[in-house]
């Protein structure tokens, strides 16, 4: 089996020793991905367009994406980004799971992980 990894250049992914996205056994695997703002809408949409970028790098997309998880250290918070997921995957949605738990800082209000089928 092929295994192909595609790395962000993200901050974490050297310190921590993972990649952004990993294509293997018919499926992308991205990682749990933060993005920047100020608030979680911001936060959401900034991990999006990142996540969007490794799809598109393992030659997915996310009409192929087939799971996704959202942790949020507020539940209360998620409910402000889910017109934007709505707009995301459209006709498309995935199986979704939320949880609320601690991020690696603070200051992030949002990590999203998906899995798509690979091309």
């Amino acid at each position: 089996m092929t295994i192909t990894r595609i790395s962000s250049g993200g901050e974490f992914e050297a310190k921590v020793g993972y990649c952004r996205a990993v294509v293997a056994g018919g499926f992308v695997h991205v990682a749990g991905t933060v993005g920047q703002g100020d608030d979680v809408v911001a936060q959401c949409k900034s991990a999006l367009d990142i996540i969007g970028k490794a799809l598109s790098d393992a030659g997915s997309s996310f009409e192929q994406v087939v799971r996704i998880n959202y942790y949020l250290p507020d539940r209360h918070e998620f409910d402000a980004c889910w017109p934007m997921l709505a707009k995301t995957f459209g006709e498309n949605p995935p199986a979704a799971t939320m949880i609320e738990c601690g991020l690696i800082d603070p200051k992030f209000r949002i990590e999203i992980e998906v899995t798509a089928l690979a091309p």
